[in-house]
């Protein structure tokens, strides 16, 4: 949250830092720190180095030792630096040591992905949610906002007495600030709880209508607005950027089969996502606990595609959705064309019922949109049926909520073979017995 700082001037360059603290993590740690330039750069701001720093004991007061701290503000500086940016996550006292010391503007992952998911939040309820985890964030980081206040010690008079009413004002102040906060808290929560009320409503017209409803989840990136947009048809948000997706799409789209299908996108996970994201954000992802079942794409080309399915399987394990029927879809498989002992490692190790697709060349979608008609098989029946034609309203319904395999007419009846929902197959029944015992006769 850069608009906090007392900065005249937007931040340009960012020095990151990634501490480990077990040799056997640095590999990790420069993945991290790779994720992290991709984080900070969908801000705007200029990389001007990244360094992965091997820590033996953690420091309450810089994280890392004394000595490395000062050496890292000097390092950050030299280059040009304006910002330094942590993969960690700092307590307030730590931000607030760091700049101090360094006279330099410091923040965490967690801030980075604040101050994206600001810029990304489009809807009321998306920036409600974005509000509510910033304010949670700064909330024990409001003492540096007012360090201006130390100026007006001296005006109070000298010795321990005026200092020390000086300090109680800005004290004060800070007291002030907290309340206002935690109001504000208190009213983003009760508007979301309006919105997640909304949600449910809008879920029980969908679910008294008696259509599936299937959740794409997935790491950041991989590909499921640009899925949403292939199957649907429809023009949601799809950019090569991290969080392109906040607030929840969902459309209809028509299996095969003619079964109706409820698709939502939601907003991707991420490595370290902090607790306090997926708690604000829940009104969002309860779009995937509520799903009858969850489309996983993962990205084929990603060299830590293992790593980022256990991610997100963690995610959804924090929000009770870990054992919803999935289907996993592996995407962007036309970035390792050729790479034939890669696709057979991707293939053994995930469910021999995975689909691996491009969506970008459409290559591997038909198979996919048969593998979801799998998904809801016991949901359908195929019926054969003699409807009169003066009851329209059935034939009606009929053809826009099944599928008609073939129409004909005998008579003042009509004759169809459809596949039929199992939610509207007791309004049928009747019907089909007719023709049953026709054929009998």
């Amino acid at each position: 949250m850069f608009d906090t700082r007392d900065k005249p001037q937007m931040v340009e360059g960012a020095f990151l830092i990634g501490a480990y603290f077990d040799r056997d993590d640095e590999d990790l740690c420069k993945s991290l720190l790779e994720e992290l330039k991709e984080l900070v750069s969908t801000l705007g701001i200029t990389i001007v180095a990244t360094r992965p720093v091997f820590v033996r004991s953690r420091s309450k007061r810089y994280l890392t030792g004394t000595g490395k701290a000062a050496e890292l503000i000097d390092e950050a500086k030299s280059l040009g630096a304006d910002c330094i940016v942590f993969d960690n996550e700092l307590s307030p006292s730590q931000q607030r040591t760091w700049e101090t010391d360094g006279d330099i503007t410091v923040i965490d992952r967690e801030e980075v992905i604040l101050d994206i998911f600001r810029m990304r939040a489009q809807t009321k309820e998306a920036r409600l949610q974005v509000e509510l985890a910033r304010m949670q964030y700064s909330l024990p980081r409001l003492a540096r906002m007012w360090s201006h206040l130390d100026r007006q010690r001296g005006a109070t008079g000298g010795g321990k007495g005026g200092g020390g009413a000086a300090r109680g004002e800005g004290e004060q102040q800070i007291e002030v600030d907290r309340r206002l906060a935690r109001k504000r808290i208190d009213r983003i929560k009760s508007e979301l709880e309006d919105v997640r009320k909304n949600r449910q409503t809008q879920r029980k017209q969908r679910a008294d209508e008696g259509i599936c409803q299937a959740s794409i989840v997935g790491y950041t990136n991989a590909g499921k607005s640009t899925l949403l947009n292939a199957l649907s048809g429809a023009s949601v948000l799809a950019e090569d950027k991290l969080f392109a997706t906040l607030d929840p799409t969902t459309r209809r789209i028509e299996l095969p089969d003619g079964q109706p299908l409820l698709l939502t996108d939601t907003v991707g996970f991420v490595r370290n996502l902090p607790h306090r994201l997926v708690e604000a954000f829940k009104a969002t992802l309860e779009e995937a606990i509520l799903a009858d079942f969850l489309i996983h794409v993962v990205d084929a080309s990603s060299p830590e595609i293992f790593d980022l399915y256990e991610t997100t399987r963690t995610v959804l394990h924090e929000l009770g959705a870990d054992d919803k029927p999935t289907v996993i879809v592996v995407n962007k498989i036309d970035l390792i064309e050729g790479q034939e002992e890669r696709i057979h490692e991707l293939r053994s190790h995930f469910d021999p019922s995975s689909v691996f697709v491009s969506v970008m060349t459409g290559q591997g979608m038909d198979r996919l949109t048969d593998r979801l008609a799998d998904m809801m098989v016991d949901r359908v029946s195929r019926m054969a049926l003699r409807i009169p034609q003066a009851q329209h309203d059935l034939i009606s319904l009929l053809h826009r909520e099944a599928k008609i395999l073939s129409t004909d007419y005998e008579g003042n009846d009509v004759l169809l073979t459809a596949i039929v929902p199992h939610t509207l197959r007791h309004k049928y029944e009747s019907f089909c017995e007719e023709i049953e015992k026709k054929a009998k006769a």
